[in-house]
């Protein structure tokens, strides 16, 4: 599995790589703030997602101990990216896909961050990450996630007017609007969670049979 967990990590890094690259390219054509870009980049629940389960390939793949890589590989943790991710894949082929067609890099970055990833991701989590220790109570944690990143992403918006996603464009549905559909994905998220959580503990009885 070293050289899965390899590969897959490459394959996270290129995908984050691609799509810096593009906004970096885009706003330099405009003249626009580098620095702004970068911002923009980090302000995208797929990019920090990503971000995340690159991280915690990469120091699976690594052999020197430290707090912070026993920090990403704590089986808590390492499933509370995996639920994100899965969320990050169901939420752009559901509500996303269909609004647009990216070609060249564009494709290969949206490809690699939303399909790729979400599957390479599960598969390390599966053959990975230690069974039996999740509890249903560390839902409440994760949700933390996509809680704090809703309401950055809603203050960025009312100070920019931009906002990152459709479907929590405040300008265009109103706030009402916006909450139903974050309440939305948050109850996907945690019904995403509640099967990793299960899955979990049926693998975790399994291998102790």
């Amino acid at each position: 599995m070293k050289r899965f967990v390899a590969v897959a990590a490459l394959a996270g890094w290129v995908g984050l790589a691609i799509q810096q690259y593009l906004i970096f390219y885009s706003r330099w054509a405009i003249d626009a703030s580098l620095l702004g870009g970068l911002i923009s980049f980090f302000s995208f629940f797929t990019v920090l997602t990503n971000t995340l389960a690159v991280v915690v390939l990469s120091y699976a793949g690594t052999k020197r101990d430290s707090a912070i890589k026993r920090f990403f590989l704590a089986p808590v943790v390492s499933s509370a990216v995996a639920a994100s991710i899965i969320v990050v894949s169901l939420a752009y082929n559901l509500l996303l896909r269909h609004l647009w067609s990216p070609e060249g890099f564009q494709f290969i970055a949206d490809e690699l961050l939303h399909d790729v990833m979400p599957l390479l991701f599960v598969i390390y989590w599966w053959q990975c990450v230690p069974k039996g220790q999740l509890r249903f109570r560390h839902i409440g944690a994760w949700v933390i996630y996509p809680l704090v990143y809703f309401g950055y992403v809603l203050l960025r918006g009312d100070l920019l007017g931009q906002y990152q996603y459709p479907f929590i464009d405040v300008l265009t549905l109103g706030y009402p609007q916006v909450f139903v559909n974050a309440g939305g994905l948050l109850a996907g998220f945690v019904l995403v969670a509640l099967v990793v959580v299960g899955l979990d503990k049926r693998l975790g009885r399994a291998h102790s049979n």
